[in-house]
């Protein structure tokens, strides 16, 4: 990735990209920090770097900082935002149960998806990939651009900034797309905050290989083991 003497040298981290693969978290909450324009440079460059179906390079990325529409846009996201977490957190009973203890999981996964939907308006970035269609919308559609998305947070995370990719944009896409002038043939896949963790990155949760990996026959788990230290989560419904 290039970067010349302007660029975040200071922030960059030395990580190897399964290191970066493996310690890469949703990042929710940021600080006031801006985000340096070489750093989102960088960024950006790693996503248009991605592959896609073809060649044909269909995925743009819209780049929302702090301009007057970018200030409309996280607005009116961040309104759908909460309207769509409290339905979510009623729904899933994230205040009963386990998430009445205030040091569990779903306690506090709880707290940080409320601070995120209640400051979205002050995130630094905001990023809307898009998919300009070139055929009729198909399930493999997102193909050509969520390997975009991932590059992103992959950047971020190796530059020492951080993301989280959401759907928040779903309730309010028509109003999205008359302020930000997308045209009707461009799927608005996501959208992703970008900012300095006020928190960190490290060694994500996941299940184990062998509940994911098959060999052969649907069911028939692998034979290899995760590396040691690995850590693991027992969060949602059966893997199988």
């Amino acid at each position: 990735m290039p970067v010349d003497a302007s660029s975040e040298q200071g922030q960059r981290e030395a990580v190897g990209l399964l290191d970066g693969i493996t310690t890469t978290r949703t990042i929710r909450r940021y600080t006031d920090d801006p985000v340096p324009e070489a750093a989102l440079r960088d960024m950006m460059f790693a996503a248009t770097r991605a592959p896609s179906g073809s060649n044909r390079q269909p995925f743009r990325m819209l780049l929302l900082t702090d301009g007057p529409k970018a200030i409309d846009a996280k607005r009116i996201i961040g309104k759908a935002a909460r309207a769509a977490w409290e339905a979510k957190r009623s729904r899933d009973s994230y205040d009963t149960g386990s998430g009445a203890v205030e040091d569990s999981p779903k306690a506090r996964m709880a707290r940080v998806m409320q601070s995120y939907v209640d400051e979205f308006e002050s995130v630094p970035v905001l990023v809307l990939p898009c998919l300009r269609r070139y055929r009729e919308p198909n399930s493999f559609e997102g193909a050509s651009v969520y390997p975009a998305v991932q590059n992103l947070l992959l950047a971020a995370r190796a530059l020492g900034y951080g993301g989280a990719l959401t759907g928040w944009h779903l309730a309010v896409e028509d109003e999205l797309r008359a302020l930000l002038e997308i045209p009707n043939d461009v799927f608005v896949a996501g959208t992703v905050t970008i900012g300095k963790p006020a928190g960190a990155h490290g060694p994500v949760r996941r299940l184990p290989m062998r509940e994911l990996v098959f060999a052969e026959t649907w069911g028939a788990s692998v034979d290899w083991e995760d590396p040691p230290g690995t850590r693991f989560t027992s969060a949602g419904p059966p893997s199988r």
